[in-house]
């Protein structure tokens, strides 16, 4: 399958908000068939939905297949807009609640599925968002639950975040991504995936103070996590803190610390299952063939064999 082709894209017109008209993307697969279950894929930080492969699978295991571009991301990016800014977490429920009302009215039931932020974003609806109910099942791929850093840096950077966001809403950090991950995946550099280097830059966009402050304040309110549905977490065997690329990278989570996706993944909810997927990346299904295919192979396990009634 390739994105060209094989998915069809709608916009989703939104409530303007402070930087005025807004809009989110919904991406569908042509080969979905309705009146099945369908599954929704929300995508990380600097990040938009570029895998054809992902809605192929779901497809091929007999799931309708959806992607969404959240607001100021990707396909949904405007000119006036600054990328991936937001104040707050809860900016994103709006489209992921048109989204899921969309999908669950020509569906039996629904799943999301979701990346790093998106992960966090995804968590955090689960627990209060509008349309929480409509989910049967909770994915997610290395999620983002909390910051890659020893709890003195934490706690000084969120201060400084704070700070620094009270007095400005658009002072930003040029350069606070590394770009090793971007370069581990991508076929200009030593990856094999192609996207829209205008949507997902190698060094990323510009990181906001205020939506650093807004990621630590979602990521606090999952300490009271109470998810009601079954919950499948994959991440890498290992983690490593880099900013230039190394073999290590292939084979790694360069960007999040898998002990806290663990730490904090196993407290959001009463039924939670953890799966480690060997010598992966960050993003599970972007990794190398035989380490992807296995933690597909992981994942369609779970949605088989567990029990979304209870």
């Amino acid at each position: 399958m390739n994105l060209k082709d094989d998915y069809t894209s709608q916009n989703i017109k939104l409530n303007p908000d402070y930087e005025g008209e807004v809009n989110a993307v919904l991406t569908t697969s042509n080969y979905n068939k309705g009146n099945r279950r369908s599954v929704l894929y929300l995508h990380g930080y600097v990040d938009y939905f570029f895998h054809p492969h992902l809605g192929e699978k779901f497809n091929q295991n007999n799931f309708d297949f959806y992607a969404l571009d959240l607001r100021k991301h990707g396909r949904s990016l405007m000119q006036h807009q600054h990328p991936n800014y937001c104040k707050k977490i809860e900016e994103y429920f709006e489209e992921i609640s048109i989204a899921i009302r969309k999908i669950k009215s020509g569906s039996k039931s629904v799943f999301l599925l979701a990346h790093s932020t998106g992960g966090l974003t995804a968590s955090c609806y689960m627990n209060y968002g509008k349309e929480r109910e409509l989910i049967d099942g909770l994915i997610l791929n290395s999620p983002f639950l909390d910051f890659n850093q020893s709890k003195i840096e934490k706690s000084i950077s969120q201060f400084v975040a704070k700070l620094i966001g009270k007095a400005s809403n658009y002072a930003k950090i040029e350069g606070a991504l590394s770009p090793a991950y971007a370069q581990s995946i991508h076929k200009d550099y030593y990856g094999i995936w192609d996207f829209n280097l205008d949507w997902k830059p190698i060094k990323g966009f510009p990181t906001y103070f205020k939506w650093l402050v807004a990621i630590a304040r979602a990521q606090k309110t999952l300490e009271k996590s109470n998810i009601q549905i079954p919950i499948l977490i994959l991440h890498s065997s290992g983690s490593i803190k880099t900013r230039k690329y190394s073999k290590e990278a292939m084979a790694n989570d360069i960007v999040l610390n898998i002990e806290d996706i663990k730490r904090v993944g196993e407290k959001l909810g009463d039924s939670v299952t953890i799966f480690k997927i060997d010598n992966a990346q960050h993003d599970i299904f972007l990794s190398p063939k035989a380490v992807r295919e296995f933690g597909f192979d992981k994942m369609f396990s779970w949605l088989a064999n567990t029990d979304f009634n209870k």
